[in-house]
């Protein structure tokens, strides 16, 4: 039987990009859980450091935004440097749950998987989901299928959790959106065991703001195409 986590070794990594309206109502939903806490602001116009200045955290920097691939991997660095046993990505956008990261993390608990991601179609009664978000999840299934030979449920959850080994194979070059069917490269490169879990996805008026649009979609399957033509 494998030991307890320990929420002191459990690293929650949040990529923000001008995240300000809603970046410390997201972080007073993980407080009580006592995790480490790490904001990658990635170059946001007006800096998060005043804003954060009394929650514990920590609070890395890119002086420009880079992407939010790119900030993954810096927290992801930065956690593994501080020997995390555990790293969960999460959005700074307030659509995750905080009450899901048990969930993730009972999947590695056991020790029969070494990333564990979030799939809001596993959830039962998800009508909830935007008729157009819908589509354009289902289509980026059988895209990252194409690229990766993995099929997933969902194809662009921001939640995920993964242990020591994961962290420290996965390297995200894709600085971009791109960096979810990367992660999916990554696995099956070094031969990581994944396993998907329900969570919930919360829908609000700014969520749905700052979601994947179709243009975004678009964006991503030309990066990959144009990454895997010059490799």
């Amino acid at each position: 039987m494998s030991q307890p986590i320990d929420p002191r070794d459990v690293y929650i990594i949040i990529p923000a990009y001008n995240e300000n309206e809603v970046i410390r109502s997201v972080l007073e939903d993980l407080l009580p859980y006592d995790y480490r806490l790490v904001v990658i602001d990635d170059g946001s116009a007006v800096p998060l450091h005043e804003l954060l200045k009394n929650f514990p955290v920590y609070l890395l920097r890119h002086p420009v935004n880079l992407g939010q691939g790119a900030a993954l991997q810096t927290g992801i660095q930065f956690a593994v440097a501080k020997n995390a046993r555990f790293i969960v990505s999460f959005d700074a956008d307030g659509q995750h749950e905080a009450t899901d990261i048990p969930t993730l993390l009972s999947g590695l608990e056991d020790d029969k998987a070494d990333i564990v991601s979030g799939s809001r179609f596993l959830v039962k009664n998800n009508g909830h989901i935007p008729a157009g978000r819908k589509f354009i999840l289902q289509a980026a299934r059988y895209l990252n299928f194409f690229f990766t030979g993995i099929l997933l449920t969902d194809a662009h959850n921001g939640l995920r959790a993964m242990n020591q080994k994961a962290a420290s194979a996965i390297q995200l070059r894709q600085n971009g959106m791109s960096h979810a069917t990367e992660i999916l490269t990554e696995i099956r490169k070094h031969k990581l065991r994944h396993k998907e879990v329900p969570v919930t996805i919360r829908y609000t008026a700014y969520s749905k703001k700052k979601g994947q649009t179709a243009w975004g979609s678009f964006r991503i399957f030309f990066d990959l195409l144009l990454n895997k033509i010059l490799k």
